[in-house]
């Protein structure tokens, strides 16, 4: 009986090729792999180039299992972009979600919620925002509306909670009641909270997405310091996963570890390090970005139940130089990144365009980069990345959302944040 390699075996199932991906050798009976199968060949696509978007030296040493893994083509064409200003002076503003007449809601990770006027006025700070840790990376993070917000006015949001021996990422919902200037949270409640605590400030996260069955999706980070990152392989924390949740906060009875004795129940996916990107694909599938160290910034289809590697696998380094433990790219039982950087793009904000304004990015992702200084375009073609394009906007981008015009508005980072308005 011919026996294949527990670690090869387990890396093609991560992959989604299991023993199918091996061809018998006619002589011998020795399984090969058979490097010449769908998964294994670079995607091609018309609009690719022959050079690719990053040009700048890696970090590391270390190669991409897969071809286009990483360093893809940029398009042959740059879609070329004109930027104007819709708002300024916010105050770090982290996240922007449109409401139905397209107005904008924003948070400042300082604490305060405000709506922005199509023409770009600033509205009053909102009261009733909850107090929140803004040390470091904290602070008051994502935004996200009620699919049924028309009938019920819901919004849930993300920050970094204040608790007692620390802090952690923690959701909340409540009613938005607009009033003149600015308006109120009515109705607050927290709906989850990660545990455990940790006393730190860095790596909360944290994204919320809605998927079409109207289950709420919540990213966050294993807090950044070698003590705790460790539990991203831990199905008893909360660090380092992507959590599925209903509305009230609870887990689903079809999440992939209910029932279970010790793994928390809302887990979806895990070994993750700081999930700060998120949306949904043309399919209703969920697509993340996260922070990598020193290079290792990764695209991921998260699926229930699979472990995405960190800290045990990356394709990053410590910020020192030094290997990240055994400097491993690769595991069985492990899944591998669909795709990424090195050097880091430090992805911030994520939306699947969905206009008519720029053809060429259709069906793309398009990405914030806060160490990039612009937007990164992915255009897919199945779930493989045939282009990468960069828009540079010299600014560190915090979130990118497609308004209903098909204009592209891009937050930017910092004491004096401003709202961009890309258009063709």
């Amino acid at each position: 009986m011919t026996r294949i390699s527990p670690t090869l075996l387990a890396s093609l199932t991560a992959l989604g090729l299991g023993t199918s991906a091996l061809a018998q050798d006619g002589n011998t009976g020795t399984p090969q792999p058979r490097i010449g199968g769908d998964s294994f060949a670079a995607p091609q696509h018309e609009a690719a180039g022959g050079e690719p978007a990053e040009t700048a030296a890696p970090n590391t040493a270390y190669k991409p299992l897969l071809p286009n893994q990483t360093r893809a083509p940029k398009p042959v064409e740059a879609t070329k972009v004109q930027v104007a200003v819709v708002a300024k002076g916010l105050d770090s503003p982290w996240a922007m979600e449109f409401l139905p007449d397209g107005r904008m809601l924003v948070t400042e990770r300082t604490g305060k919620m405000r709506i922005i006027t199509k023409d770009g006025t600033v509205g009053q700070p909102i009261s009733g925002v909850p107090k929140v840790d803004a040390r470091g990376q904290g602070g008051l993070l994502d935004v996200a509306l009620s699919p049924s917000f028309v009938a019920d006015r819901l919004i849930y949001f993300s920050y970094s909670e204040p608790r007692e021996k620390g802090n952690g990422t923690t959701v909340a919902r409540a009613k938005l009641i607009e009033e003149k200037g600015g308006g109120r949270l009515d109705e607050m409640k927290v709906i989850f909270r990660q545990t455990p605590t940790y006393d730190g400030d860095k790596h909360f996260g944290s994204r919320l997405v809605f998927a079409p069955d109207g289950k709420l999706f919540v990213t966050v980070g294993e807090r950044s310091d070698k003590g705790p990152r460790v539990q991203a392989q831990d199905l008893t924390s909360g660090l380092g996963k992507v959590f599925r949740i209903d509305t009230d906060g609870n887990a689903p009875k079809d999440n992939p570890f209910t029932g279970g004795e010790k793994a928390k129940p809302e887990i979806w996916s895990y070994g993750h390090r700081n999930i700060q990107s998120a949306a949904l694909d043309g399919q209703g599938r969920l697509w993340t970005v996260e922070h990598g160290p020193r290079g290792g910034d990764e695209l991921n289809r998260p699926r229930p139940g699979l472990n995405y590697g960190w800290p045990e696998v990356t394709y990053g380094i410590e910020y020192s130089g030094e290997k990240i433990g055994e400097g491993k790219t690769q595991a069985g039982g492990t899944v591998q990144p669909v795709y990424y950087w090195d050097p880091v793009i430090g992805p911030s904000g994520m939306a699947l365009y969905t206009g008519t304004l720029f053809p060429a990015w259709k069906d793309a992702f398009l990405v914030g980069g806060l160490v990039s200084g612009g937007i990164v375009a992915l255009k897919l073609d199945g779930d493989k990345v045939v282009t990468e394009e960069r828009i540079p906007l010299d600014h560190r981008i915090r979130d990118v959302r497609v308004g209903s015009d098909g204009a592209v508005y891009a937050v930017t980072d910092g004491p004096d944040g401003e709202i961009l308005k890309l258009t063709p």
